[in-house]
């Protein structure tokens, strides 16, 4: 009989990388960890020791709950977080089912550190148009949900990196920016370690969208134009990358599961 209690690899995976994505929570011991520090998408490091602690932050989440094997330890926490309110589950199998399905995973070490509160923060150059978006988005979905996005004008973006310990993209001469024909989206795909079929597929209309190849795939062109649409329709930047959120997770959504739908008028009847 299937389990109330526990979410499985499968499921968890159709999940992954979209709005309604449970909050995930990594609980393995620190040898575990430290023989492989590497993170599902958007995860956050505690001490199953201090559950009854912080189990309040999650208040109002979905929640999946990751040890090495989906034992004691993620079952025991996520029926703690259940009696505080929480709704969560443990990940069957835990952290050794997911990497064993070639679930996506993130490399730990290239993770910002986080700010008092347990954010990244990130600046960049204000008035985003398309990679300014897509490096948010992921990170958003796949490293940090509750990341911290500053939008300041080009000239002052290393000093506000500096004073604000924030991490700076998308500009010339740091680590997080373009290399060669790839955008500063390429790079953080592949410095994470993100390994998706459907995260390269939506890199190339990226890419193609954000150094005028629009000939590189046919997605292109739609894209540039709903995303320079979002930049003249909001003067707020926040409020462009909200926006732009939803254009990333259709965008995703189609990488991954509707590349062979086509869609038609019916032909008239005979």
């Amino acid at each position: 009989m299937p389990s109330t209690t526990a979410i499985t690899v499968p499921q968890l995976s159709r999940l992954i990388g979209l709005p309604g994505a449970p909050a995930i929570v990594d609980v393995r011991i620190e040898e575990d960890y430290s023989a492989d520090p590497r993170l599902l998408p958007a995860s956050n490091r505690r001490d199953f020791k201090t559950v009854s602690t912080w189990a309040s932050e999650f208040a109002g989440s979905r929640v999946t709950v990751v040890c090495q094997k989906g034992q004691k330890l993620s079952q025991g926490v996520a029926a703690w977080l259940r009696h505080e309110g929480v709704s969560a589950e443990s990940l069957e199998g835990g952290f050794e089912a997911w990497r064993d399905a070639k679930g996506p995973l993130i490399h730990a070490g290239k993770i910002p550190p986080r700010d008092e509160k347990g954010r990244t923060v990130w600046v960049t150059r204000s008035r985003p148009k398309v990679d300014r978006i897509a490096c948010p988005w992921l990170i958003r979905r796949f490293i940090d949900s509750s990341a911290v996005f500053l939008f300041v004008e080009a000239a002052e973006v290393s000093a506000v990196a500096d004073r604000f310990q924030a991490v700076p993209f998308d500009i010339d001469n740091v680590f997080w920016t373009h290399r060669g024909e790839c955008c500063t989206f390429d790079t953080m795909i592949e410095e994470f370690g993100l390994e998706s079929e459907a995260l390269d597929r939506l890199a190339v209309i990226v890419r193609a969208a954000d150094t005028a190849s629009l000939d590189r795939v046919p997605q292109a062109a739609g894209f540039l134009a709903a995303s320079l649409g979002l930049s003249r329709m909001f003067r707020d930047d926040l409020e462009q990358l909200e926006a732009g959120m939803l254009l990333y997770d259709a965008f995703f959504r189609w990488c991954r599961d509707a590349t062979e739908e086509t869609h038609n008028w019916p032909g008239k009847p005979s």
